[in-house]
């Protein structure tokens, strides 16, 4: 028997144990019930069962026993009510359909091979970097998640994609398999998350505030990934040898060998030269120019964002209507002000009445009859206050502002200096694939964090853009839409049932009693709610170890859900930790799903042991991110408050 089998059964025979010397089988209570149910489930789940109909099976026996404790008669209806109801309410809920419209258009993205170009094109572009191919692998797959929260067509596609290429280059096997894998769950965090719509779901969280506050998280993991690749072959370079020339290599078109040899090896000293001289007439102009404005693109891009970030530091300030309070704005009324507003009303700061004055307090001389007062001095430190812009005209522009658009002066000098057409060629390559993928992911996630749209209504439009970028690089037919239809029905119909069954579950657990012991015993700790979080993390990365993500969301979520408000968490900032942690569940043996969809593609001579080890470096990584997320909580909750006034 396999060692991965030994180990599941080892923790079957854990729970076992737990369960059968824990419980106080003299005198079962309602609650213990819902605890043994609990345990059931998991050792069923353990064994194989669908978790969705095991979810509902079980939920239904448990709901009978707890009816037939009170209302015999009348169980059996109850409980058929109860499933009826149940699935009514999960079925109306509007957050899930977008589900299968953000799957959806994950499936037609991959079939329209942009992938393989994104990887090729910053494979190039990264080829002077230690471990290029490991980094491109990372940077591909964010880029990828952002597109399709689909964990397994990620790892998939880049197995078949990257992996091979890694091995040829004679990258180390840990390495590489770590890196693809690792790479490909980082949809679980970055969106469109399924995950995160599932926790929304649950847990009663927005789902759009979900969205913005894992932005920061999820580029953060990816920066450490890419991060230890980096370190780690500079260290030791027999990890990741250098490419050859041959592979960094790029072939240039004839127009660009004739002007790098006969005007400049820079594009855009070479391009410019050549339009003013007309010295090669057989170059058509069109193809020049277009070249040029190819070229020109990041300056036009940073100047947009630089005369965007003018238009917000020199906003006018809004005129203040006396009387009125603007939304958002309590919190800006300092101490002084409500003194002020409290007048003579406030209570003595003692009981004891009148305190006498100071010593050092002298009375004031009042002035004799027929004398004139002399007027106070002003202070000597006291300035005249700049003038500040009137309402409706825009405020002086700041020192900051001139700082950064130095620095991107200074960039673009730099950038523009050694921009040879090799990098031109390299940037064409990314264009032409990034770009396009680049307009869905912003009219998606950008029209959902602005509030422009629902997560569905930008979902729909997604897929209508996969169906349109599908067409455009001619990857539209019959085989592709059946293709991705039949993959969506059938994720969908999982999501669905998982959730109608752990909803019937959920019901049963409460009508035993089991939250309330459940409850009752964490509260009798008397934990800190620093460690409440930690302990619940612990229990959740314990439970990724023989447990899938949507078994832990939709079956032990709903347990830690109800904590959350005596110990004054954040429903938000918990689901960002949960889902940083949950992606242990495909990177942590024995049910690391990437491991077994990367064995799936993998040569024959590649091992699951190899890479299990592999994917430990990028686990250690993952509790750093999440420590980096406890210690500084605005990693997550800064984009939601500034965009939605949390």
């Amino acid at each position: 028997m396999k060692k991965g089998a030994w180990f599941g059964l080892a923790c079957m025979a854990v729970v076992v144990i737990l369960v059968f010397s824990l419980m106080p089988w003299g005198n079962m209570t309602s609650g213990h019930l819902g605890l043994l149910m609990l345990a059931m489930i998991t050792i069923a789940i353990m064994l194989g069962f669908p978790t969705a109909f095991t979810l509902m099976g079980m939920g239904t026996l448990f709901a009978w026993l707890a009816y037939r404790s009170t209302t015999p008669d009348t169980a059996v209806m109850h409980v058929l009510d109860l499933v009826v109801a149940r699935a009514f309410a999960v079925m109306n809920n509007d957050v899930l359909i977008s589900i299968p419209l953000f799957v959806f258009m994950g499936y037609l993205v991959e079939r329209a091979n942009l992938i393989e170009r994104l990887f090729k094109s910053l494979h190039l572009a990264t080829a002077r970097i230690p471990g290029s191919l490991a980094v491109a692998t990372i940077v591909t797959c964010t880029i990828f998640a952002t597109a399709t929260g689909i964990i397994g067509a990620a790892v998939t596609l880049m197995g078949l994609l990257a992996f091979p290429a890694m091995l040829k280059a004679g990258y180390n096997i840990r390495l590489s398999a770590g890196s693809v894998c690792a790479g490909g769950t980082l949809g679980i965090m970055i969106p469109p998350s399924v995950l995160l719509i599932l926790y929304g779901a649950t847990a009663s969280v927005s789902v759009v505030q979900l969205y913005a506050g894992a932005f920061i998280p999820g580029a953060m993991l990816s920066a450490l990934y890419v991060g230890y690749i980096i370190v780690s072959t500079k260290i030791k370079p027999s990890l990741a040898p250098p490419l050859s020339e041959e592979d960094q290599r790029v072939d240039l078109p004839q127009f660009m060998e004739v002007i790098s040899k006969t005007r400049s090896k820079n594009a855009l000293i070479g391009l410019i030269g050549e339009i003013k001289s007309k010295r090669n007439p057989n170059i058509p102009k069109r193809t020049l120019y277009s070249h040029l404005l190819i070229t020109l693109l990041p300056i036009f891009a940073a100047a947009f964002i630089v005369g965007s970030i003018y238009f917000m530091a020199t906003a006018p300030e809004e005129a203040k209507v006396e009387g009125v309070q603007a939304m958002g704005m309590a919190a800006e009324t300092t101490s002084e002000e409500t003194k002020t507003e409290a007048g003579g009303l406030q209570e003595p700061e003692e009981a004891g009445g009148l305190k006498e004055p100071p010593a050092e307090t002298k009375p004031e001389t009042v002035p004799a009859p027929g004398t004139v007062a002399e007027a106070p001095k002003p202070p000597a430190e006291v300035k005249p206050a700049e003038p500040a812009a009137a309402p409706g005209e825009r405020k002086p522009v700041p020192m900051w502002y001139w700082i950064t658009v130095g620095v991107h002066v200074a960039l673009f000098i730099g950038f523009y200096s050694i921009f040879n057409f090799t990098r031109l060629e390299i940037f064409k390559l990314l264009l032409t694939s990034f770009f396009p993928l680049a307009l869905i992911i912003l009219g998606v996630l950008g029209s959902i964090v602005a509030g422009l749209a629902t997560p569905t209504e930008a979902a729909s439009m997604g897929a209508f853009g996969g169906l349109v970028l599908a067409a455009a690089y001619g990857q539209l037919n019959f085989k592709a839409i059946k293709e991705s239809v039949f993959l969506t029905a059938k994720t969908s119909a999982m999501v669905c049932w998982l959730f109608i069954g752990s909803s019937v579950f959920a019901a049963a657990f409460a009508l035993l009693g089991g939250q309330e012991v459940v409850n009752q015993w964490v509260l009798s700790l008397d934990v800190t709610p620093t460690q409440f979080l930690i302990m619940a993390q612990v229990v959740i990365f314990l439970l990724g170890w023989p447990l899938e993500w949507t078994e832990i969301i939709v079956i032990f979520m709903p347990i830690f859900l109800p904590l959350l408000t005596h110990f004054n968490i954040d429903p938000l900032f918990f689901g960002l930790l949960v889902a940083l942690n949950l992606q242990t569940a495909f990177l942590s043996p024995p049910v690391a799903m990437a491991a077994f969809y990367l064995k799936g593609v993998s040569p024959p001579h590649v091992t699951l042991n190899q890479i299990f080890l592999g994917m430990l470096p990028f686990m250690a990584l993952q509790v750093v991110a999440i420590a980096l997320l406890y210690i500084f909580p605005q990693i997550g909750l800064w984009l939601p408050t500034l965009a939605y006034n949390r």
